[in-house]
């Protein structure tokens, strides 16, 4: 699912959604929705809850945002390295070593290249695998939490629900 607006317009939107089973879900994402727009000085934000069954966004980058929340529901975290040569080429080799990730349920505030004078740096990061994980671990439930006009969200294409 996606949607743009306020959290109690966002609330209004998803409710008549979600199963009854997953208000608490939606709750949880509410509230953090909340604390992204007190801390990045906004008034609406985009929120994005999306089922994730395949190796998406497998190489390590930088997203073209300022700030992004992220929190994995389900399933494995979101890969990072900690400041490394590579911010500036995304591509390049990453240590194994030097990889973090971030554990399930917890929340992770990152910078993006368009953080303001961030010098299109930020924190590179990487969805983890999961086509080399058993079947029943090949699912991930992950809340993205953006800027309203992230990867070029329009008002009209408010809300998008997808089963």
């Amino acid at each position: 699912m996606l949607a743009r607006g306020t959290p109690d317009r966002l609330g209004r939107l998803l409710a008549p959604r979600m199963p009854a089973d997953a208000r608490i879900l939606l709750d949880d994402a509410l509230a953090l929705a909340a604390d992204y727009r007190t801390l990045a000085g906004l008034t609406e934000v985009r929120l994005r809850l999306e089922r994730i069954t395949t190796d998406s966004c497998r190489r390590f980058h930088v997203d073209r945002v300022g700030l992004r929340l992220l929190c994995t529901y389900v399933g494995p975290g979101t890969q990072w390295v900690p400041s490394h040569p590579a911010d500036r080429m995304p591509h390049a080799e990453i240590d194994p070593a030097s990889m973090r990730q971030i554990g399930t349920g917890d929340i992770a505030v990152l910078k993006g290249s368009a953080w303001p004078g961030g010098d299109g740096q930020g924190v590179l990061h990487r969805s983890p695998p999961l086509s080399h994980a058993p079947e029943a671990e090949r699912v991930r439930l992950l809340l993205t939490i953006d800027a309203p006009d992230a990867c070029g969200m329009m008002d009209d294409a408010n809300p998008t629900i997808v089963t």
